[in-house]
């Protein structure tokens, strides 16, 4: 009874977590652009919009993450724990190092890595969700690319588009109804990475899990997303409102497709990519884009298989005890570590040989 509540609680807080940091971020463009000056406000609708998609859509993902990966017969009350411990810590521990990672590669991989372990996964879903991680951000550039385009030329032929004049309430509002939106994808998509292994347990049924992991969602966004608010508000990239708005429904509209087909999908490379296409647009391929795209490269590789091996270490550790298992992993996670850490070494005195 214990290890159910701690289960329960585990995931409850990492949906406050998800909130936080994911549906809090929708309303970045919003806040930062000023369409929305106080923080609050722009807290509560993102809370809002989590809630919203949780409660309306959140159930087909849910049922993916529960029992579309593993069996459901594999999907044991220690097994959920582990899958939220590996997602939880492997997040924890990448906020400490400053790498941002995917709630849904991360959660993905999880449960990916208890599959392997246990030698019961079913491929072809893992590879058509994976597809889609692809998919997704790829077709949000093209969008945004052609969005920006046309945008332009709309913003130049009409100047007041650009948020001059009575136009300004217009468009500023049109944007707080976009970043609703993705809010509203976040809660739809993003709920079921915290209570799919728990639904998967038995420990809820899924009407209740998306319910209570939608109000968790939400709080998360509402309590603690102050800080990552102020800082995507900040760090935006000037753009103009029509610009913020064709990111943010970009990547709301493809994120809530994908959720009505039960697939997990990471928002924030969505709208990441999203952003890269409206910049190229306006100022053609820049550098700055070729880093943000080998960073959504590294990110949509390493979320999932940092908790991928953290999850299947688990199950060899504490469910299937098998320390050679455990030494090989090790071996390899130092080997990996190790060439790293020579590589970084031996760049400087190629440079320093080739001045």
């Amino acid at each position: 009874m214990v290890l159910a509540y701690a289960t329960i609680a585990i995931a409850l807080f990492f949906a406050m977590n998800i909130g936080a940091s994911g549906a809090a971020a929708t309303m970045g463009p919003v806040y930062g652009s000023g369409a929305l000056k106080k923080k609050s406000i722009a807290l509560l609708i993102a809370g809002a919009g989590a809630l919203a998609g949780a409660a309306i859509g959140g159930g087909e993902v849910v049922k993916t993450v529960g029992e579309g990966i593993i069996p459901s017969n594999v999907f044991s009350l220690e097994v959920a724990l582990v899958i939220l411990i590996s997602a939880t810590l492997t997040l924890f521990l990448a906020n400490v190092i400053g790498i941002p990672l995917s709630t849904s590669e991360v959660t993905i991989g999880s449960v990916v890595g208890v599959g392997i372990a246990f030698q019961a996964l079913n491929v072809n879903n893992v590879l058509f969700i994976v597809s889609f991680w692809l998919i997704v951000p790829v077709t949000a550039f093209v969008i945004c690319f052609i969005s920006g385009k046309v945008i332009l030329k709309l913003e130049k032929k009409w100047p007041q588009l650009t948020g001059q004049g009575k136009w300004k309430k217009y468009l500023a509002l049109l944007l707080i109804i976009t970043g609703f939106i993705e809010a509203f994808s976040a809660g739809m998509n993003n709920v079921a990475n915290a209570v799919g292994p728990v639904v998967g347990a038995g420990l809820m049924d899924q009407s209740a899990g998306v319910i209570i992991g939608g109000i968790f969602v939400a709080a998360g966004a509402v309590l603690f997303g102050g800080k990552v608010l102020e800082t995507n508000g900040k760090k935006i990239i000037s753009f103009s409102l029509l610009q913020g708005t064709a990111v943010s429904g970009t990547g709301g509209g493809l994120v809530i497709i994908a959720s009505i087909f039960g697939i997990p999908v990471p928002l924030t490379q969505a709208t990441t990519s999203g952003i890269v296409g409206i910049g190229c647009a306006q100022n053609g391929f820049q550098l700055w884009q070729k880093g943000l795209i080998r960073k959504i490269i590294k990110v949509w590789v390493v979320s999932p298989v940092i908790s991928l091996v953290m999850s299947y270490s688990l199950i060899h550790v504490f469910l299937h005890p098998n320390p050679y298992m455990v030494v090989l992993i090790l071996a390899i996670i130092i080997a990996t570590a190790g060439t790293l850490s020579l590589y970084k070494s031996g760049k400087p005195e190629q440079e320093s040989v080739q001045h």
